[in-house]
């Protein structure tokens, strides 16, 4: 039961992990032009990024 339980959460943490990967390249991958037509920031979003997987 125990284990069980620490897999699941180890799996999800994985899958959170990935999640966020995911997104922070997408955003990395915007030149400066491409965010300046967003009218958007890098670090703003990332925060954003961080707050929604995580909490």
């Amino acid at each position: 039961m125990i284990i069980d339980s620490l897999m699941s959460r180890a799996r999800a943490s994985i899958a959170k992990r990935r999640h966020y990967n995911r997104l922070v390249a997408e955003i990395d991958s915007f030149s400066s032009r491409d965010l300046a037509d967003m009218r958007a920031d890098r670090s703003e979003m990332l925060y954003q990024v961080h707050k929604h997987i995580y909490g």
